[in-house]
């Protein structure tokens, strides 16, 4: 039985999207006054109430109920659709105009990110209906999970469509970016030849798309490669063996790892990852981070969860241990001891304003003067955060699901600088460069704290899963819009 906590948990505002909140509140309407058949069943019904004739009655009350309901439901998801499609058209008049307008959509949901697509929300809950039943339902209105599927559904029918409607040289969707834990196998597991996921990437390798594994797991230098072949090995297995792909093709498969810290390529000379310099792929911002501040920040984050695993009774013999690597920190569980999830969170969500706090008094005391560590030790105990000013160091806090990790960089530059690295090379050219309209990423982590896709957001279109299950799900839709008229 679900208890009021947890309810309420689960209801706090860093786990929830408003904007699909804000769905969810106007398909509420249409439900209360569209859903109840029984109502009508039995206050209509005047025949001799046998059995068989009844029941045809009520299965014909149920239908026109959910009739009408679904036919509510589109016109709201319609709606929306209009909205988006407007707030699409004010931006691109800001941008080039140099204007300031707001869109009504934005000012209805003041946290709504920006949309590269328009979204056919209409055509797409149809589909998702059809899945799901939303609209025969009558005593659960339509969900968080029902409404994120038919924005999932949504994006996937908007990068077909341009796809099918593309020319050589017109946009098309080119990237495809994935999460590993939790999207393309489970977490702490790996990916198997036999998965039926693999026989999808390898479809979209040979249809010229680009691959990337877009993961918080960092290991550096060539050593690495190890180690994301474990994660990976059914697929990389499959890229090796196969003869259903060129060369080119078998090279469109990289990893970013540690967020956007280490970038690996398959390589068909070695039958496997190759690790690439960060002199060939590191965004300008990212080449002028001051090594001395992001020791700084890892050494300040490594001291306060010292602190939180004290306060929280973690450090016990057999209960958790501090990990800290060159470019990230995280606190994960011995074998056989498991971490709440509430104090996961409270992990997350303290690392965070930590976090923003060093970087805000990085970028106050450059405006003031030159940087002074001993300053900002003084008048703080601790800190962590998400951008610096100064030099725009971005740091990303968020919860695995089993452990807690701080890492520097964030997804969104990881799948930004697969953008730019694609594009260097010349036999890209012609499809250079790679947009955001251009780029969809696949993950699980989407909340607003303590997740890390949700930065993605700012870098690609985006399809917010649950399990590798949906995952696999959704890329057989891809692929089957793909080439065929929506």
């Amino acid at each position: 039985m679900t208890s009021r906590y947890r309810v309420e948990y689960s209801l706090k505002k860093h786990r929830r999207d408003e904007f699909i909140e804000w769905i969810k509140s106007l398909l509420a309407v249409p439900f209360v006054l569209h859903s109840d058949s029984e109502k009508l069943a039995s206050s209509t019904f005047e025949n001799d109430p046998e059995t068989e004739t009844y029941d045809q009655y009520l299965l014909s009350q149920e239908h026109a109920a959910s009739m009408k309901c679904r036919q509510r439901y589109q016109e709201v998801f319609a709606d929306v659709e209009k909205l988006i499609t407007n707030t699409i058209i004010i931006d691109m008049a800001n941008k080039s105009k140099g204007t300031n307008m707001v869109s009504r959509l934005r000012k209805l949901v003041p946290s709504i990110g920006k949309f590269y697509t328009p979204l056919p929300l209409a055509q797409a809950f149809l589909i998702a209906d059809e899945k799901r039943s939303m609209s025969r339902r009558q005593f659960v209105s339509p969900s968080f999970n029902d409404i994120r599927s038919t924005l999932n559904i949504a994006q996937i029918l908007a990068l077909s469509s341009m796809y099918n409607e593309a020319s050589d040289d017109d946009k098309r969707l080119k990237l495809i970016t994935f999460d590993g834990d939790v999207t393309l196998y489970d977490d702490g597991c790996s990916l198997r030849e036999d998965d039926v996921i693999v026989d999808k990437l390898m479809k979209l390798l040979s249809m010229g798309f680009f691959i990337g594994v877009v993961t918080a797991a960092g290991y550096p230098s060539q050593s690495g490669a190890a180690n994301y072949y474990e994660r990976l090995k059914g697929l990389i297995d499959k890229v090796t063996i196969t003869e259903d792909l060129s060369d080119r093709q078998k090279e469109n498969l990289l990893v970013m790892g540690g967020e956007s810290n280490y970038l690996f390529r398959y390589d068909t000379k070695i039958k496997g990852l190759r690790y690439i310099e960060a002199d060939e792929w590191y965004l300008p911002s990212m080449k002028g981070w001051s090594e001395e501040r992001i020791n700084y920040i890892m050494g300040t984050v490594h001291h306060h969860l010292i602190h939180l695993q004290k306060k929280l009774k973690l450090n016990g013999k057999g209960r958790t241990e501090i990990i800290r690597k060159e470019r990230s920190i995280g606190i994960i569980p011995v074998a056989g001891f498991k971490i709440l999830r509430e104090h996961l969170e409270e992990m997350v969500l303290s690392c965070s304003l930590v976090v923003n706090e060093i970087l805000k008094e990085f970028s106050e005391v450059q405006r003031n003067s030159e940087l002074d560590f001993d300053e900002i030790s003084n008048k703080s105990r601790y800190y962590t955060t998400a951008s610096d000013n100064g030099q725009n160091i971005k740091v990303c806090a968020f919860n695995g699901g089993s452990d807690v990790w701080v890492d520097i960089g964030d997804k969104s530059l990881g799948v930004e600088c697969l953008q730019r690295y694609l594009c260097k090379d010349e036999a890209n050219h012609s499809i250079c460069p790679i947009q955001k309209s251009e780029s969809l990423h696949i993950g699980d982590q989407f909340a607003s704290l303590g997740a890390n896709d949700f930065k993605v957001r700012s870098s690609a279109c985006t399809v917010w899963i649950a399990n590798p299950k949906e995952t696999d799900e959704i890329l057989g839709d891809l692929i089957g819009y793909l080439g065929n008229e929506n």
